[in-house]
C-alpha cells in the first residue's frame, strides 16, 4: 500500500502538477497584496475629504490647570506608559502597562504654531459636539475651528442668528471674485506679459544683429505702448477686484477665548460639520474630491488639489510616447528585416536588453549633462542669443524630461516590436514578394500592421515605467509649483521649455519635503492613489488600441 502511494506521489510530482499550483499560489499571492495595497492606499487617502465631525472637551494634564480643545480626531493609538513618562508627561507606570492617545487637528496655526497635537485620552473629560462649531478652510495658515461671533458686510457688522447666513453669502460672493481675479491675472494679463517679453526679445534681437533702426524701434515701441494701455485698463479692474475682494471679514472665537479677524478673501469654505446630516456629508465629500483633481495647490501642497501635476504628468507620458515609439519600432525593424543577423547584431541587443535594466537616475544625469547642458546651451548660443543668459532651452523643461523618459524606455519598444516581428510567418513575407510587391511595400503593408499589437504592447510597458518614475524628473524639469501649464493661450501654446509639475514628485514632495508632515500624510496616499488611477487609464487605453488591432489582423495570420 505504501508502495502505491509512493509510486502515485512520484506521478503526481513528475507531471508537473506540483509546480502548476505553485505558480497558481504565486500568482493568488501577488494579487491579493495588489488588491490589498491599493485598498489601503485608497482608505487612507480618500478618508481624508471627509468632513469629521469636531469635538469640544476639557483635557486635564495631572498638576497643572484645566484647558478647552476644539478639533478632529485623526489617528487613535496604544502607546506604552513609560513612553509616555518618558516624554515628560505625568504618567503613573503602575497604573496601566499602555495607555491611549489621540492625535488631535486643532488647526488654528496662526494662533497655536501647530495644526496637530497629541493628547492621552484618559485625561479628556466632557467631550460634546456642539452644531454651532466651524470649520474654515483658508488659503494660509491651515483650518480654522472655532465659534462664529460676527460677520462684517460692507462696513456693516451682522450678529446672532443673522451672522450665519449673512456668512454663507459672503463667502459666495468672496469666492466668485477670487475665480474673476484669477482668471484675469493668468489669463488676459499673463498674455500681455507673455507680449511684452516677446516684443523685449526681439528688440534685443535686433540690437545683436545691428539690426535696430529707427523704423523698427518706433514699431516696437508702438506695440508696447498697446499692451502697456492694455495693461493699464485691466490693472484698473484688478485694483476694483482686490478691493472689494479684501472687503468683507468675520470674527471668530478659538477653543482657548481668543478672538481672531478673518478677512473672507483669505477663506475656501466655512462649513458645520456637526451639525451636517449624511446627505450634506456626501454632497462635502463629493466637492472636496473634485477640489483636489481639478484645482491649484496651496500652503507648500499640504492643501487643495493636484491638476497642474495631473497635467503635467500625462502630457510628458504622451509626448514621451511619440517620441519613443517611432524610434524604438524603426530600431526594431532595422535589427530584425535589415541587419545581418551575427556577432554585432548579437551583441546590440544583449546592449538594449542591458539598456532596460540601467537604474534611472543614470538616465537623469545622462539627460542633464547631454540634453540640457551640451544640447540646450547649444541650442540657445545659435537660436536663442537673445534670451541669454537667462536659458531658454539650456535648464530642465518639459522637451528634455520627455526625451530622457523615451531614452529610458526605448529598450521596452525594441524588444516588445522584435518578437512580434519574430511571430509574423515568414510565408507572408514570401507571398506579398511573390505578388510583386517590394521589400518596403511588404514591410509597410504587411509586416508593420500585423506587427502594431507588439508595438502597442511596448508602448504599454514603456508608459507603465516612466508615468512612474521620479528620480530622473528631478534633475530634467520637474518642479515643487509650476506657475503656469506646459499648454496655454499664450504664443506659442505647447511650451516645450517651461518646467512641470508631476504626480511622482509631488509625492515625493509632499511626503517628504512638507514641514507639516501629519497634514501632508494622507495627501501622500490620495496622490499615490491618484497616480495609479492616471497610470491604469493609459495602460487601458493603449490595451483597447492594441485589442482592436488585434481583433482586425488576426485573419491574416491565420
Amino acid at each position: 500500500m505504501h508502495t502505491v502511494k509512493q509510486s502515485n506521489f512520484t506521478t503526481w510530482f513528475k507531471s508537473g502538477s506540483p509546480w502548476v499550483w505553485m505558480n497558481a499560489g504565486a500568482v493568488a499571492v501577488a494579487v491579493i497584496m495588489t488588491l490589498g495595497l491599493l485598498l489601503l492606499i485608497a482608505v487612507r487617502g480618500l478618508s481624508h475629504f471627509w468632513p469629521a465631525d469636531l469635538v469640544e472637551a476639557q483635557y486635564t494634564i495631572p498638576g497643572q490647570p484645566p484647558i478647552t480643545l476644539i478639533g478632529e480626531v485623526t489617528t487613535r493609538e496604544q502607546v506604552p506608559t513609560e513612553r509616555l513618562k518618558g516624554a515628560g508627561l505625568p504618567v503613573d507606570p503602575e497604573k496601566s502597562e499602555f495607555m491611549d492617545r489621540e492625535l488631535l487637528k486643532v488647526g488654528n496655526r496662526d494662533l497655536y504654531g501647530a495644526d496637530f497635537r497629541w493628547i492621552v485620552a484618559d485625561w479628556l473629560s466632557d467631550e460634546r459636539y456642539p452644531e454651532d462649531i466651524m470649520a474654515i478652510e483658508r488659503r494660509e495658515w491651515g483650518n480654522f475651528y472655532g465659534y462664529l461671533l460676527s460677520v462684517t458686510r460692507d462696513g456693516q457688522v451682522i450678529e446672532g442668528e443673522q451672522a450665519r447666513e449673512a456668512l454663507g453669502a459672503a463667502v459666495e460672493r468672496a469666492e466668485g471674485i477670487y475665480e474673476e481675479i484669477h482668471s484675469l491675472e493668468t489669463g488676459a494679463i499673463g498674455k500681455i506679459n507673455s507680449e511684452l517679453e516677446r516684443i523685449r526679445l526681439r528688440e534685443r534681437g535686433y540690437e545683436l544683429n545691428n539690426a535696430l533702426t529707427a523704423d523698427r524701434k518706433a514699431e516696437l515701441e508702438a506695440e508696447r505702448a498697446v499692451q502697456n494701455a492694455l495693461y493699464a485698463e485691466l490693472e484698473g479692474q484688478l485694483v476694483e477686484l482686490y478691493t472689494a475682494f479684501n472687503r468683507d471679514s468675520l470674527m471668530a472665537r478659538a477653543m482657548d477665548g481668543q478672538e481672531k479677524r478673518i478677512s473672507l478673501s483669505a477663506v475656501v469654505r466655512v462649513f458645520h460639520p456637526n451639525a451636517m446630516g449624511i446627505t450634506d456629508k456626501i454632497g462635502h465629500y463629493f466637492a472636496k474630491l473634485w477640489e483636489f483633481v481639478s484645482d491649484e495647490p496651496r500652503e507648500a501642497n499640504t492643501e487643495g488639489g493636484v491638476f497642474p501635476a495631473i497635467f503635467g504628468t500625462v502630457m510628458m507620458v504622451l509626448l514621451m510616447s511619440v517620441i519613443v515609439t517611432p524610434f524604438g519600432v524603426l530600431a526594431a525593424v532595422y535589427l530584425r528585416e535589415y541587419a545581418k543577423q551575427g556577432v554585432v547584431t548579437r551583441t546590440i541587443r544583449i546592449a538594449v536588453n542591458n539598456l532596460a535594466g540601467v537604474p534611472s537616475i543614470v538616465y537623469g544625469v545622462f539627460g542633464l549633462g547631454f540634453f540640457i547642458y551640451f544640447l540646450g546651451g547649444n541650442i540657445d548660443q545659435l537660436f536663442f542669443p537673445e534670451s541669454l543668459p537667462a536659458p531658454t532651452l539650456g535648464t530642465g523643461g518639459l522637451l528634455w524630461a520627455s526625451l530622457t523618459l523615451a531614452l529610458l524606455t526605448v529598450p521596452v519598444v525594441i524588444v516588445a516590436t522584435e518578437e512580434g516581428l519574430t511571430r509574423i510567418p515568414r510565408s507572408l513575407r514570401e507571398g506579398s514578394l511573390a505578388l510583386g510587391a517590394t521589400k518596403a511595400e511588404t514591410l509597410w503593408k504587411v509586416i508593420l500592421p500585423m506587427s502594431s499589437p507588439a508595438m502597442m504592447t511596448g508602448l504599454i510597458l514603456a508608459v507603465a515605467r516612466a508615468a512612474g518614475e521620479v528620480a530622473p524628473l528631478m534633475l530634467v524639469g520637474v518642479v515643487k509649483l509650476a506657475p503656469t501649464l506646459p499648454l496655454n493661450a499664450n504664443y506659442p501654446y505647447l511650451h516645450l521649455d517651461q518646467k512641470f509639475m508631476h504626480l511622482g514628485f509631488h509625492i515625493y514632495d509632499v511626503g517628504f519635503q512638507s514641514p507639516n508632515v501629519e497634514a501632508a500624510r494622507p495627501l501622500v496616499y490620495a496622490t499615490a492613489l491618484l497616480l495609479v488611477g492616471v497610470i491604469a487609464s493609459l495602460n487601458f487605453a493603449a490595451v483597447a488600441i492594441r485589442n482592436h488591432l488585434r481583433e482586425k489582423y488576426k485573419a491574416l495570420e491565420n
